[in-house]
């Protein structure tokens, strides 16, 4: 059978030689007779030697890791520890136990992690991230797992531990081991290990953030919608976090997510997108965003909507609330500025408004001309004719306004790009075009008596 389709079931229907292990000194005579006495045995006679002494069974199945080679044995360990963990997430715990205070727990499972082999891959994961939840905190300079922070050795550290995860789950989301489970199985992982603060920095250092936008999209079958809530979940746990929040604002995951609850009737899934948008609303530019992908006219719509959970409800209106008073707050400009940065220009009343442009040309000069910078480049770059006039338009309106205009524009290499747009095929464009191409060359006092 193909190892990546293999089942915890298949691989513990194995006879092991443990015996063998124990003549050439692999498992010792103690570890033996643990192993005897917990495999093949019934769950509950499982559960009861767990009870009774977890944490010498934890020992045994980590040496084994440590020590033995041979890829079905450690499949077969890996299975034990699946299934132990699976009856009881709790036993997790066991893996702290002070009695493993000088054993390094940890480093089996973040080696095994780059096996190839998606069996053992795929367990070594999600067995390490259940420890690494459930570790306890540090106290009076100990760390779990049996390093001191003033110690030397050698053992692996739990900051050693969260990089290698991140550094395994962005390449599982970059490049699958396995095509239908690396991807679902990463993010699950993610889900949980972003609630702490060092693995969101870790993940945001590694460039992850953007491995998770293209996940953001409606989904309609039951796999697909779990995944896309725990992708969903994940961007939530980062809007806690600046440095990501920073890089989400240079992405497309607005209007994704306001796709996917257009798209959506799972509670879940609309729910931590909401609570996304409520963490989001407050920083940089995401709350003229959200007015410009129509986010106040949604949010009236959800509320209309029947929704068995209350801090859905609560979020919903707190997200309603804010982009009331996000719309009082922006400014004219701000508006413009959003419009052109989103690439969505329209005939909206501020282009042809005389004192929006009175008001705000010099508002144009920030960040080196950006917004100038940007108009010129949608001249290049888009293929929607009303985009193209207003952009022509706007252009053609700062050299009216602006003192240096023409000089400004010159130096950017304007007028070959509107030039270009002259015989396009849309009406509007090529009078936009034209104008602006003789202000371009003729400077606005005569381009003014042309038109009239």
């Amino acid at each position: 059978m193909d190892r990546a389709e293999l089942t915890t079931e298949q691989v513990l229907k194995r006879d092991i030689p443990w015996e063998t292990y124990m003549s050439t000194k692999l498992i010792t005579g103690t570890g033996l007779q643990l192993l005897r006495r917990y495999d093949k045995r019934p769950e509950s006679q499982r559960a009861a030697l767990l009870d009774e002494d977890g944490p010498a069974y934890v020992r045994v199945f980590v040496s084994i890791l440590r020590n033995i080679s041979k890829e079905e044995t450690i499949e077969y360990v890996l299975g034990l520890i699946d299934e132990m963990l699976t009856a009881n997430p709790k036993r997790a715990r066991l893996f702290h136990d002070k009695s493993l205070s000088n054993e390094d727990n940890y480093e089996p499972f973040l080696r095994l992690l780059w096996k190839s082999n998606w069996f053992i891959q795929e367990k070594s994961c999600k067995i390490l991230s259940l420890i690494v939840s459930v570790r306890p905190t540090s106290q009076n300079g100990l760390v779990s797992n049996g390093e001191t922070s003033h110690s030397k050795s050698t053992f692996t550290t739990i900051d050693d531990v969260l990089k290698g995860l991140v550094e395994w789950l962005c390449s599982q989301l970059k490049s699958p081991s396995h095509p239908s489970c690396a991807v679902p199985t990463a993010i699950n992982c993610l889900a949980t290990l972003l609630r702490e603060t060092s693995v969101r920095a870790s993940f945001v250092q590694a460039d992850g953030v953007k491995l998770l936008i293209p996940l953001i999209s409606p989904a309609s079958t039951q796999q697909s919608i779990q995944l896309l809530y725990e992708t969903c979940l994940c961007v939530w746990l980062l809007s806690y976090y600046d440095a990501a929040v920073d890089y989400l604002s240079t992405t497309r995951v607005l209007p994704r997510l306001v796709d996917v609850i257009k798209g959506s009737s799972k509670e879940k899934v609309v729910r931590v997108v909401i609570l996304t948008f409520r963490n989001l609303l407050s920083k940089g530019a995401f709350g003229a965003q959200m007015v410009d992908l129509g986010l106040p006219q949604l949010v009236q719509s959800l509320k209309a909507q029947t929704w068995s959970d209350e801090d859905l409800l609560d979020a919903l209106n707190q997200l309603e609330e804010g982009l009331k008073d996000n719309i009082k707050r922006l400014s004219s400009f701000d508006k413009y500025k959003q419009e052109v940065l989103l690439g969505h220009l329209d005939w909206s009343p501020m282009h042809k408004d005389p004192n929006f442009w009175r008001e705000n040309i010099t508002h144009f000069e920030e960040n080196d001309f950006q917004i100038l910078r940007v108009l010129i480049t949608i001249l290049d770059t888009s293929n929607d004719p009303t985009a193209l006039a207003v952009a022509c338009h706007d252009i053609s309106q700062f050299i009216q306004y602006h003192p240096s205009g023409r000089i400004i524009l010159s130096d950017l290499k304007t007028k070959e790009r509107v030039m270009k747009l002259m015989n396009h095929e849309n009406a509007e464009v090529t009078k936009n075009a034209l104008l602006c191409v003789q202000r371009l060359f003729l400077g606005t006092k005569y381009a003014s008596f042309l038109q009239t």
